[in-house]
Parts: structure tokens; C-alpha cells; sequence
């Protein structure tokens, strides 16, 4: 390999390994975090004759539930208005590690490709 391709080579990976070490990084921001989703529930009561069976805007509420899938199931988990921050902020935890290890996980794909392209013939990696 020419010195100006190895140049160019080593600054691309340099700047793979920036990013990826800069994605390390937002893991160690995050907090406790769960998956699932987070309802606002508006129910009907069991009475026929209540208004709530006739009028949407009557229904009785808000409840909030915790929704998530565990076993192939999924669980509903009812929340005291109180935890609902709590659970909503778990939750947006989850899907921004999920994008993170997405992100890490492209970053790496790219990487190694660069990398494989520059190990010499017959090399065993040891």
C-alpha cells in the first residue's frame, strides 16, 4: 500500500474510532431504562346505562398503563399518575439505547470492512 492510501487509510479509521468512542460515550449519559410504551386509557364502565357506553368524551379517566411484551406476551402494568414520568422517561431510555447500539453496531460493520482491506495477505491476526 502506497504511503498517501495508508495516510488516507489511517486517518478514515481514526475518525471510525473517534465516532464509535464518542458513541461510548452517550451510553454512559443514560439512565435506568425499560422497554414498552406508555398508554393514556379512557374506559367504559360496566353499567349500560352509564354515559360513558354513549358519549366518548364522557369515559371514565384518564389510567395509565405500562405496556410492554415479555415471553412473546404482552403485559399490561397499571401506573399511579405519579409514576407515570418515571415510566415515560424509562421508556424514551430504551429507544435511545436501541438507536445507540444501531448506530455502534453500522459504525462497527464499516470499520471492520476498512480494517479487513488493510490486513495483509496470509496474516493471522495474532
Amino acid at each position: 500500500m502506497s504511503r498517501t492510501k495508508k495516510s488516507r487509510a489511517d486517518t478514515i479509521i481514526a475518525s471510525y474510532t473517534q465516532r464509535f468512542e464518542q458513541l461510548r460515550g452517550e451510553l454512559d449519559e443514560l439512565s435506568y431504562f425499560c422497554k414498552g410504551t406508555v398508554l393514556k386509557r379512557m374506559m367504559k364502565c360496566g353499567q349500560d346505562r352509564c354515559a360513558c357506553h354513549h358519549d366518548p368524551s364522557k369515559r371514565h379517566g384518564p389510567y395509565f398503563e405500562w405496556t410492554y411484551k415479555a415471553k412473546g406476551k404482552t403485559i399490561n402494568h397499571r401506573l399511579d399518575p405519579a409514576e407515570v414520568p418515571v415510566y415515560l422517561a424509562a421508556t424514551q431510555q430504551y429507544r435511545r439505547l436501541k438507536s445507540l447500539l444501531t448506530r455502534m453496531e453500522r459504525l462497527s460493520h464499516t470499520a471492520l470492512a476498512w480494517l479487513a482491506k488493510r490486513r495483509p495477505a496470509g496474516s493471522s491476526g495474532k
